[in-house]
């Protein structure tokens, strides 16, 4: 039962990183088509390199070293985008609950 509860929140701190990538575009660009290719662009393209390498099905899957590797990348430097716009409380507590996360995902998992 466990599992499945960390399952849902694994996957709700890989949301939550998309929309930080978004909402970081969408602070940082400077008019209107620059927030627009920001604030979709970057977590579209997050989310097709979260498909190619690390997704459960994943087109080119990576060794778990590299996969934790990759994830805290992607987690930090989420945190990161969100720390840049001023929002450092909200960016902090998201690095902290995805490193927890993580540290549990792969506990249980192995």
């Amino acid at each position: 039962m466990f599992q499945y509860f960390l399952f849902a929140i694994v996957f709700l701190v890989e949301i939550v990183a998309l929309v930080a990538y978004g909402f970081w575009g969408f602070d940082t660009g400077k008019g209107i088509g620059v927030k627009l290719l920001l604030g979709i662009g970057t977590p579209f393209l997050v989310a097709i390199f979260w498909g190619l390498f690390l997704a459960p099905k994943a087109m080119f899957p990576v060794n778990l070293s590299l996969r934790i590797i990759l994830k805290i990348i992607v987690f930090g430097l989420a945190s990161f985008a969100v720390y840049t716009t001023g929002e450092h409380t909200p960016a902090a507590i998201f690095l902290l609950v995805a490193v927890i996360v993580l540290i549990l995902e792969n506990v249980i998992n192995k």
